[in-house]
């Protein structure tokens, strides 16, 4: 079985324009698909309304008990139902869900970690933030052969009846790797605002054509690489190790995956 499974990040999931054209390319790819989704900025917005601080270390959201009541209802709700709505509207056949729904993704509260934090090192506590532990592409698996098409939020569970945060990447290279290890063909794609990978963050043309694991330690080295793309490769570098047959980093408006940073 052929499938696709389609990151979209939180930048295009708060501009209409881009959100639509998406939405249109995504209803038109053929065969079963899943739309795993981010909404960080729209999170980041509800949060300052609510007067709730947000804090970001490595790329990654430090997410206390607050934080987690608002991603909870902007992931789960306003976001995720959003886009089921508008895919409905295409004829897609969607349903939205977390981690926990079906038991699909289950993870771990995030230990802390050692992490340089404005120059320094210190053991940083992400707080609610969960660690993938396994996705379970059988149940996934059987929703697209009912004709379903899975719309997962950023969330996930432990199992043990707590919500945790999830980064977005992760969710959507996990649950790739989960078709993999079930049989299928994969083909996962990171669609954002930028046109691939770029070596310089101002020039849009600059885009790296291919991604290695050697090639990504040089740039992560010399800081061409930084900030939020370093999990998206290291995720989409770990889904190549585990079977996913391409991985493609590019604009949303661009997701027949013909074009964009390709990693091998």
């Amino acid at each position: 079985m052929n499938i696709t499974v389609i990151k979209v990040g939180g930048a295009i999931v708060e501009d209409e324009k881009q959100l639509r054209q998406l939405i249109d390319d995504f209803a038109e790819i053929e065969g079963p698909k899943i739309l795993v989704h981010g909404g960080g900025r729209r999170a980041t917005k509800v949060a300052a309304q609510l007067g709730i601080e947000s804090r970001m270390v490595g790329g990654r959201r430090i997410t206390d008990a607050d934080m987690l009541d608002v991603v909870t209802m902007v992931y789960g709700g306003l976001v995720n139902k959003h886009l089921v709505a508008m895919l409905q509207a295409k004829g897609v056949n969607a349903i939205g869900l977390t981690g926990a729904d079906m038991d699909i993704i289950r993870s771990h509260k995030r230990p802390l970690k050692r992490m340089e934090v404005d120059g320094k090192e210190e053991m940083v506590d992400f707080g609610f933030v969960g660690d993938v532990d396994r996705a379970d592409g059988k149940t996934l698996m059987q929703l697209l052969r009912q004709g379903a098409v899975p719309v997962i939020a950023p969330l996930t569970h432990d199992g043990q009846g707590n919500i945790l945060n999830t980064n977005a990447d992760t969710m959507a290279a996990e649950t790739a790797c989960g078709m993999a290890a079930e049989g299928g063909n994969v083909t996962l794609i990171y669609s954002f605002e930028k046109r691939g990978v770029l070596a310089n963050p101002d020039d849009d043309n600059s885009v790296i054509p291919v991604i290695t694991h050697r090639s990504f330690e040089e740039y992560k080295a010399d800081g061409t690489i930084s900030g939020g793309m370093l999990p998206k490769i290291e995720n989409a570098l770990n889904a190549i190790d585990r079977g996913v047959a391409k991985v493609v980093i590019t604009l949303a408006t661009a997701i027949d995956g013909n074009s964009g940073t390709i990693i091998i």
